[in-house]
């Protein structure tokens, strides 16, 4: 008898799985594979713990998470824009997060007030300019673009472009709607050709003498720096001596119905560590939001700046006035 129990438990104890090796989490990701699932594995190699994910872009994966409710296998949603996490967050999909560890990685303002979102890289949306026909003693501000003076010179992306949306709805907290349209209106009375589809195109307008400035997101110079190492196009810290550089951030948060909000938490976590944060930002030529974390050489060659300390969470709050208002100013 005493054997039979003693095997019975021996047989239970084979069929429970170890902590690590139970422990999974479910991620939905608008950051792309090959720039998360290198971390996604070091993280499994780490802990034990397991890792699905499923990828696609930011606004079919919120869609999903709201049809899906309290059915959703998702613990945690990675998506890049202020404006993205801001809406999931106004969505209800995301929970609040208690973590001290996420308080002292990631700075006030990139991150959402309330816990719901915390940025994991942060991005910068500046000018780009040809060193052939600019100096950088006639660039100052994205305010500075709506001057006469830069009229058939300027590029932009499209207004549909949630990056560009952010930026405008900055320039709306800066500023005042009234205001933040004047500036809008000069940059369509100055573009140089219809706004293109991504930030690459405008850029290679510059290059081909198209135009002579635009803006982007510098990890767009970065790739295209890489290719082409010669190209005669250099980065611009706007309004360095006012508000600072536009800053916005991919970032994520824990599921509003998680299966695992423990788990999910603890990578939410280490994803702002120090030690995950320069592979992270490295991957797609960003800067990490912890200030331990060393950036990519290639982005640190680009030089030191001053950024907007404005929260993020504006570019979402405001993203709706923003459209409006390049809708009505003709900028599309």
């Amino acid at each position: 008898m005493s054997r039979l129990i003693l095997g019975a438990v021996l047989a239970g104890t084979l069929l429970v799985p170890t902590h690590s090796l139970a422990e999974e989490v479910v991620v939905y990701s608008a950051r792309k594979e090959h720039l998360i699932k290198p971390l996604f594995d070091r993280y499994t190699a780490e802990t034990g713990v397991s890792i699905k994910y499923i990828t696609d872009k930011a606004g079919p994966l919120l869609q999903r998470l709201r049809a899906e409710g309290k059915r959703t296998p998702a613990d945690l949603l990675i998506t890049v824009d202020a404006g993205n996490l801001w809406h999931a967050a106004e969505s209800g999909v995301l929970a609040e997060v208690d973590s001290p560890v996420l308080a002292a990685n990631v700075p006030a303002n990139l991150r959402d007030r309330e816990g719901r979102w915390f940025g994991l890289s942060e991005r910068a949306r500046t000018i780009v300019y040809s060193t052939d026909r600019v100096q950088p003693a006639d660039l100052d501000s994205y305010e500075d673009l709506a001057d006469p003076k830069w009229k058939g010179r300027l590029c932009l992306r499209t207004s549909k472009k949630v990056y560009n949306q952010s930026l405008v709805a900055t320039l709306i907290a800066r500023h005042g709607e009234e205001k933040a349209e004047k500036i809008v209106r000069g940059w369509v009375a100055n573009l140089a050709a219809a706004p293109f589809s991504n930030d690459t195109k405008a850029m290679q307008a510059v290059e081909a003498g198209q135009c002579d400035v635009t803006i982007v997101n510098t990890y767009y110079f970065g790739r295209l720096q890489k290719k082409q190492p010669d190209i005669k196009l250099a980065l611009f810290w706007a309004n360095q001596e006012s508000s600072g550089t536009h800053i916005n951030v991919s970032g994520a948060g824990v599921t509003r119905h998680a299966k695992h909000p423990d788990v999910a938490r603890k990578l939410l976590e280490w994803l702002s560590s120090a030690a995950a944060q320069g592979e992270f930002a490295a991957r797609n030529m960003e800067f990490p939001v912890n200030p331990k974390a060393t950036p990519d050489e290639t982005v640190s060659a680009w030089g030191e700046f001053k950024a907007d300390e404005l929260n993020v969470n504006e570019a979402g709050r405001l993203q709706s006035a923003a459209i409006r208002l390049m809708d009505r100013a003709g900028y599309r």
